[in-house]
């Protein structure tokens, strides 16, 4: 079976993390993936294209991403004519925190970062603006120093405000602020259930509620409208069926629940900002195969 470019970091079993500053006129490395935590940033770099995940985009200037281990990313030229591409990659192993010591109440903030990280992580200008003197004093130091440093600067990046996920495309998670036996059950069967014509009475029925009063109930619960939600996960089956398989946009929109072509290439492109077709071709120009 065809698969990504699977990189092998230069990070050593030895080190807690490696950290390159490189000025640069274009991006050649293909898409890849690899077990180590990535935070990236890049300036002077507008017009590239960011892949993370089922994500896709062309970034401004500048912008800093967090991408967790296993997650597909890359940065390409495209559109980006700079020839003073600054670039400062800090890369640190999976296990460099234990999952007791992120357990610790004054380490959740960081713990929770890490964990949304796998669907990558896009921090606002206001932010970069705070952590950059900061990556680019990390080139320079050394030891134990260096370590310290890098905790502080996870833990300034997970309290900041204007966090963007990338790719939203995972299946749709409830939050713990949300959590309820009856919204575990409803997104159970929803996950399920995606490719179905489901109604919301179908929905209310499971938890055997009116429904209007499950109506409202999930839109307090969740900020979101059932059909919003549904059609989340079902964009999110959509986006993986439209990189590893060959059927076309019309069987993959009825394979994932959407009955309607049309509508289905609307909210696609609504949340990913291309038609699918695009985005399939798009995903495929960035593939390399070994």
């Amino acid at each position: 079976m065809n698969t990504l470019y699977r990189e092998i970091t230069p990070l050593s079993p030895d080190d807690c993390f490696t950290v390159f500053s490189r000025f640069k006129s274009g991006f050649d490395f293909p898409l890849h993936s690899h077990d180590e935590y990535e935070l990236n940033f890049i300036t002077h770099a507008q017009g590239a294209k960011r892949i993370v995940g089922y994500h896709m985009g062309e970034i401004d200037d500048p912008e800093l991403v967090l991408v967790g281990g296993n997650l597909p990313h890359a940065w390409f030229t495209h559109h980006c004519a700079s020839q003073n591409i600054h670039e400062i990659t800090i890369q640190f192993h999976k296990d460099l925190f234990d999952e007791k010591f992120l357990g610790r109440n004054q380490l959740g903030s960081i713990k929770s970062l890490l964990q949304r990280s796998v669907q990558g992580i896009l921090f606002s200008n206001e932010t970069i603006n705070q952590v950059v003197p900061r990556l680019e004093s990390l080139t320079r130091r050394k030891g134990f120093d260096s370590v310290l440093e890098l905790m502080s600067i996870l833990q300034e990046l997970s309290v900041s405000p204007d966090m963007q996920i990338l790719s939203q495309a995972s299946p749709v998670e409830i939050r713990p602020d949300m959590k309820s036996r009856r919204l575990e059950k409803v997104f159970d069967f929803m996950r399920n259930n995606y490719d179905k014509n489901l109604s919301l009475n179908d929905v209310a029925e499971v938890v055997n509620m009116p429904e209007v009063s499950f109506s409202r109930f999930f839109k307090k619960r969740t900020g979101r409208t059932f059909i919003e939600s549904l059609n989340d996960i079902r964009l999110g089956h959509a986006t993986r069926m439209l990189i590893i398989t060959t059927h076309t946009v019309a069987e993959v929109s009825y394979k994932c629940g959407f009955n309607n072509l049309s509508y289905f290439n609307r909210i696609f492109k609504r949340k990913n900002g291309c038609t699918p077709s695009a985005f399939r071709e798009n995903y495929s120009d960035s593939k390399v195969f070994i």
